[in-house]
Formats: structure tokens, C-alpha cells, sequence
């Protein structure tokens, strides 16, 4: 089993991008808390564990990740800046924001999402001007 305790501190070297069945990515007990997050936060959480699990991917050379633009820049910067934005809005630790972007990252893994959520988040991606 992979943790992402510290998920925001490593920009997550992770298991190749998961498009296949595979052991859970964070404790579910973490993936079941409620979100204290606003819906921009949610969304800068989810694409930000996105583009780690495609960046992953990518260094790997796993076929499914390497559809996607590089990530390994400007995912990372977006990573970064997003996960020091939602500690500085709402208080939280690095360790509170990790076990956030940690259940985002296990939500995509296990519900098979990763794909589809890149697109949306490409366009936050270059909205933010990274």
C-alpha cells in the first residue's frame, strides 16, 4: 500500500498512472473525511493530485500518461503553488493539505478518473499563467 502523508513536500513518486486495478493509494478513513475546502480549493486539490498521478505516468513512460502535455514543470509548479494557496486560506498544516490531495489522488486512482479530469484541469493549468 502507497501513503501520501506527505504528498505536497515530494510531488508524489508514485506508482505508474493507474488505469488498471491496483492497491489503494491513501487510508480510506482519509479518502472519507469531509472537505473543509471551497469549491475552488476542491478543484485545485483534485487537478493538482491529477497532474502528480499523470507526471508519474510520464516518467515512466506509461502510453496513457504521455498523451498529456509534460507535467513534470508545470504540473509541479501548479502543484506547489496550489497546495501553499489552500494552507494559506484556510490554516491548515502541509500534513492536512497532503491527506487532502492524497484522497483526491486515491478518489482518481480508484474511480478510474485521471483521464477525464485532465482536461479540465489543462485549462486551469494554463489559466493560471504556469
Amino acid at each position: 500500500m502507497i501513503h501520501f502523508p506527505m504528498l505536497a513536500a515530494a510531488f508524489l513518486p508514485l506508482a505508474p498512472l493507474a488505469f488498471a486495478q491496483g492497491a489503494p493509494l491513501v487510508d480510506p478513513t482519509v479518502a472519507d473525511a469531509p472537505s473543509p475546502v471551497s469549491l475552488e480549493q476542491e478543484a485545485a486539490l483534485r487537478c493538482s493530485a491529477a497532474f502528480a498521478l499523470v507526471s508519474a505516468g510520464q516518467e515512466r513512460g506509461n502510453e496513457a500518461a504521455l498523451q498529456f502535455p509534460p507535467l513534470a514543470e508545470r504540473g509541479k509548479e501548479y502543484f506547489v503553488r496550489s497546495m501553499a494557496q489552500v494552507m494559506d486560506d484556510t490554516g491548515m498544516t502541509r500534513e492536512q493539505v497532503s491527506a487532502l490531495v492524497g484522497a483526491k489522488a486515491q478518489q482518481l486512482w480508484d474511480d478510474g478518473e485521471v483521464e477525464d479530469a485532465m482536461p479540465a484541469c489543462l485549462l486551469l493549468l494554463d489559466a493560471s499563467g504556469l
